[in-house]
């Protein structure tokens, strides 16, 4: 199997790896709630689990 004869420089390396980009995450506004939240993610509203507008858990009463 053929091998380079010569080590490749890290520059050349990094030329390679250019289309790497970090992207920002989507956030998306629930018409029902109001809230802001990233999309496709569960989040907390008022000590409710919401997901895709619909309550999925409650934070059960403290013992206090």
């Amino acid at each position: 199997m053929p091998n380079p004869k010569r080590r490749h420089s890290q520059q050349r390396s990094a030329k390679r790896r250019t289309h790497y980009k970090a992207t920002s995450t989507t956030l998306t506004t629930d018409a029902s709630t109001g809230e802001t939240h990233v999309r496709h993610r569960a989040y907390v509203n008022e000590g409710k689990l919401i997901y895709k507008g619909k309550v999925v858990a409650e934070k059960a009463p403290s013992k206090a």
